[in-house]
């Protein structure tokens, strides 16, 4: 028989306290019964009938298991190429402490909930670049995009699908990744300075790679800080980044993905993680085993039998 939880301090704290309390209410009673000339030995059998059902309430809480069962294991794997945005834009300040820097944050979030996927990442800017290939190393992946910063992208534009284009290719040149389920994630305020072509999308449609967008930014926009002044135009007023809402919704459905708006509290982590538990691809491996399993509820329905006699049954304490 194997256990489901290891007998502890709880289990010996409750039983000590059940023979010491059940001790001093016999005493009590002995002595009551001497004083009144007469006997109390009805009270030893409920002693036994009581001590029976929280010895079986203790092992159903342990969580008895024995016999077998069989069971199909199936492996799924994995692979998500990450795109962030690291245009000027990025450095808005309409999401605390900035568009960016709250990414960054996420992303090594979204590694923590999904511990056994590979990731690689992309950097978006007017020439993007792999930053990252796919990797299991998710320690290494977050150490990388700790370093990133918007100041790695010299001319400030971005071409967010020429990003998109290089996580395809990358997919169908990497051997490693045809039997497992692919997706790309961008993470961008939306500004785009590139053309996106339909025919462009439609190639991840027939690679079989969906495309979740997450909007980072507000409708309302703010500011883009630059040393002790903003970022201005050529006419010098002060350039004001938005969410561009519309064009990544039009993104993630020509891509045949979702789109995913980020909360200032980080919940939208979740949402995403369980949008790409939920991608259906090949089973890489599949393989039946047997199990022991919990039987906790033998033992718990006698304890509630044993229970149930002990308030049918009264035995008389003191025979007088």
């Amino acid at each position: 028989m194997n256990w489901l939880y290891s007998f502890s301090r709880t289990e010996i704290i409750f039983i000590g306290l059940f023979i010491i309390l059940y001790t001093l209410y016999i005493w009590r009673t002995f002595r009551l019964a001497r004083q009144l000339n007469t006997s109390a030995w009805g009270v030893v059998p409920k002693f036994f009938l009581r001590g029976s059902y929280l010895t079986l309430l203790i092992i159903a809480l342990l969580g008895p298991s024995f016999g077998e069962a069989e069971g199909e294991l199936i492996t799924t794997g994995h692979d998500t190429f990450l795109i962030v945005d690291i245009s000027r834009s990025m450095d808005a300040g309409d999401v605390v402490p900035t568009r960016l820097e709250r990414v960054k944050y996420d992303i090594q979030q979204l590694c923590d909930t999904l511990p056994a996927e590979r990731f690689g990442l992309i950097l978006a800017a007017s020439e993007s670049f792999v930053l990252s290939p796919l990797t299991d190393d998710q320690n290494a992946l977050k150490q990388f995009m700790r370093e990133v910063h918007t100041s790695v992208s010299p001319t400030g534009g971005t071409d967010l699908c020429r990003a998109i284009e290089l996580a395809r290719q990358k997919f169908i040149t990497d051997s490693s990744t045809y039997r497992s389920v692919k997706a790309i994630v961008l993470f961008s305020d939306g500004e785009n300075f590139g053309s996106c072509e339909r025919s462009e999308l439609a190639r991840l449609r027939l690679a079989g790679l969906p495309l979740i967008t997450v909007g980072v930014g507000t409708e309302a926009g703010s500011s883009i800080r630059e040393g002790r002044d903003f970022v201005r135009d050529t006419d010098r007023q002060i350039v004001r980044s938005s969410l561009n809402r519309t064009f990544l919704q039009e993104l993630a459905r020509d891509g045949r993905g979702q789109y995913v708006e980020a909360d200032a509290n980080g919940r939208y982590v979740n949402e995403l993680a369980g949008i790409l538990r939920s991608l259906k691809g090949r089973v890489i491996d599949q393989h039946r085993v047997a199990v022991s399993t919990n039987k906790y509820y033998y033992f718990l329905l006698a304890a509630l039998g044993l229970l149930v006699l002990d308030l049918i049954i009264t035995i008389r304490t003191f025979r007088l």
